[in-house]
């Protein structure tokens, strides 16, 4: 599992993706999520302006990302 500091209260799922480096593109990003491949706390995500807060974990691409202050 890797953390990643987001400096801030939250933010979106799909700029949290690419923020993270995990998604090259916010296109990428948003069809990974459209299509059903991302996971916040362990249950499928399709919304990608959903708001991660500290403490949130996301799974994509086989990679686990938890959300840092």
């Amino acid at each position: 599992m890797r953390e990643i500091s987001i400096g801030t209260e939250n933010i979106e799922l799909g700029k949290f993706l690419k923020f993270s480096g995990l998604a090259q593109s916010g296109g990428l990003a948003k069809m990974w999520i459209e299509e059903g491949l991302v996971s916040v706390n362990g249950q499928p995500e399709t919304r990608r302006r959903k708001k991660l807060t500290p403490g949130d974990t996301v799974l994509c691409e086989g990679q686990t990302l938890k959300v840092a202050p």
